[in-house]
């Protein structure tokens, strides 16, 4: 059973006949379906039922010669509303299944970002006429089991030279990854400085009012993050089926602008736009060709 079924509205599913009749149904009722034919003249289908607006679960497999559907695996997804990125995306297929992860290196987050590719069969069939891959981009959206609304903290009001100084170091990230020596070096300085700050500041204030947004890997899994991020926007939608309520916030993690999804049930605190979200993700997204 998939963990984050309660992202999308199914908290209620338990046991493994509880999952087979949601797929029973997903598969005689779909939203939409795409199909890809692989170089090896294999069929490979995804069939999805949307429950709610944006959200839903998808089905993945092939037709067998009978003409029945075999299913391979299943996932909930969830899509995001505006693009995060125009970074270059590499595909990657999961070792045990027919799925794909996208991956990219992000300067904003410090770390190579990896995400569940949710239109992977939509990219094959565009790689597959040949359209060129030269230009993307991506809408990110991120899947949370559990999540908690902390108060914003106190800040300086945006200004030339605050934006000027995270252009600066966006440009010495993009340097430092070609080789240069001088921006690695200011780089290194300018974590000196800031631990050291932190030092200074952890003994009386705590973490939470000192950092005021991050993006870092969780646990073993590479599509899966532990986020802060400041709430831009929020609504509720409902599943249809389980009639669950979902929270759908748009957030700026780290200069990332991406989607959210979260139980009503298993959030915790007040949304409000200016507040933050802190909250593990596992993370998805949809590549386009420009």
């Amino acid at each position: 059973m998939h963990e984050f079924l309660k992202s999308v509205g199914f908290s209620k599913i338990k046991n493994r006949e509880d999952v087979e009749a949601l797929m029973q149904e997903v598969a005689e009722n779909p939203s939409n379906t795409v199909q890809w034919t692989k170089k090896d003249g294999t069929v490979f289908t995804e069939i999805s039922h949307e429950y709610a607006e944006g959200m839903g679960i998808a089905i993945r497999g092939e037709y067998n010669l009978r003409g029945e559907f075999i299913p391979e695996y299943y996932f909930p997804y969830f899509c995001g509303t505006g693009i995060t990125t125009h970074d270059h995306i590499d595909v990657e297929r999961h070792s045990n299944q027919e799925s794909y992860a996208g991956v990219c290196d992000e300067a904003r987050i410090g770390v190579t970002l990896i995400f569940y590719l949710q239109n992977a069969l939509e990219f094959f069939k565009d790689y597959d006429l040949g359209k060129p891959a030269t230009q993307m981009k991506t809408a990110l959206a991120g899947l949370a089991k559990q999540g908690m609304v902390l108060l914003p903290v106190k800040k300086d009001a945006e200004n030339k030279a605050a934006k000027k100084k995270h252009r600066d170091r966006l440009s010495l990230l993009e340097a430092a990854k070609e080789g240069d020596e001088e921006a690695i070096e200011s780089l290194t300085l300018e974590d000196i400085d800031t631990y050291s700050m932190l030092s200074k500041r952890i003994i009386h204030e705590d973490v939470l009012t000192i950092v005021n947004t991050y993006f870092m890997p969780y646990g073993i899994e590479s599509d899966q993050y532990a986020i802060l991020g400041e709430i831009v926007d929020f609504h509720y939608v409902q599943n249809a089926h389980t009639k669950e309520n979902i929270c759908v916030m748009r957030i700026n993690c780290n200069s990332l602008m991406f989607d959210i999804c979260i139980n009503q049930e298993n959030l915790l605190g007040e949304p409000q736009v200016g507040r933050r979200i802190k909250a593990v993700i596992w993370m998805q997204g949809s590549v386009f060709r420009l």
